[in-house]
């Protein structure tokens, strides 16, 4: 598959422009929570562990977004379906945690942001947004049609990914005046959260046909292709290539099965690890309360 998949080009292979700008926010994370952070008004910098949490987020960011894995995710859902898994549940939760809370506190404090963000990062409203936006996105012609146009593509999915730090914020946020939810209803709310998720889940790995025109038409496939490939390279190469099938090794059915299925798996094991972490920071909180010594009278 790797050498068929020459033929679109260094670009569209690898997104050297995606590159740089990944490359400035990681410079731009180092010099505002370094060196210049007194200017911002920062106090201490960010611990190892936020900085590794940050730039793996970064990392991940690239290899969904910037690598051939994005080429990929135009040739076969299966591909889709994990890039979307690591962009909307894992990344929004890395960079949560590697950003400094004095940081978080300018933003969501900001005169604008912070009305909005009260009424969005209620537990209803939050978990009802993403899950909502998620499924809508996966709906067969709404899916193709954001594969349309680079700007309508461009735009869903950053209206998602917004979506996608509100629905952790409630559970994950660093700002301990915002984190007002009890370890009870985090767990409630994360069971809830994947129970929304699995419907979209559902629809695609038992469908009885292929729901999406972009992974079995060639000409949507060849308008798809057209957001990743530079339309001269797309035009040369347009004679030689017949549709997504020539690139992948599975049936349109079958990736299509596997691609809900990835989806739900990795969505699981997401939500089971900060549904773990939730559980047993809330056990040793819990333990670490232990009752007074009562004190002992002695008679002399």
């Amino acid at each position: 598959m790797w050498l068929e998949l020459q033929i679109f080009g260094f670009r569209a292979l690898w997104s050297p422009y995606f590159l740089l700008f990944v490359a400035g926010l990681a410079l731009l994370y180092f010099l505002v929570t370094g060196p210049l952070r007194h200017k911002f008004g920062g106090d201490d910098k960010p611990t190892i562990k936020q900085q590794v949490l940050f730039y793996t987020g970064l990392v991940l960011l690239y290899i969904v977004k910037g690598s051939p894995v994005d080429l990929l995710s135009h040739i076969m859902l299966s591909f889709h379906m994990a890039q979307m898994a690591i962009f909307y549940l894992l990344f929004p939760i890395l960079v949560i945690k590697g950003i400094p809370v004095w940081i978080w506190k300018k933003v969501v404090y900001a005169p604008v942001i912070k009305p909005v963000l009260g009424v969005l990062t209620k537990p209803v409203v939050s978990i009802l947004l993403f899950n909502s936006l998620f499924s809508l996105y996966h709906i067969p012609a709404i899916h193709d049609f954001t594969k349309t146009s680079q700007l309508v593509h461009t735009s869903v999915s950053l209206t998602i990914l917004v979506a996608a730090f509100i629905v952790w914020w409630p559970v994950l946020s660093p700002v301990k005046e915002m984190d007002t939810m009890k370890p009870l209803l985090k767990i409630l709310y994360i069971f809830a959260n994947g129970v929304l998720i699995t419907p979209a889940c559902a629809l695609i790995i038992f469908a009885n046909d292929p729901l999406f025109l972009t992974y079995s038409s060639q000409g949507a496939w060849m308008q798809a292709m057209a957001l990743c490939v530079p339309g001269d390279v797309l035009d040369g190469i347009a004679p030689a290539i017949s549709g997504p099938q020539m690139f992948s090794p599975m049936s349109v059915m079958e990736d299509q099965q596997l691609g809900g299925i990835i989806m739900k798996v990795m969505q699981e094991i997401t939500y089971g690890v900060i549904l773990a972490t939730v559980f047993f920071k809330w056990f040793n909180k819990d333990s670490l309360k232990v009752d007074p010594i009562p004190a002992e009278s002695h008679n002399y």
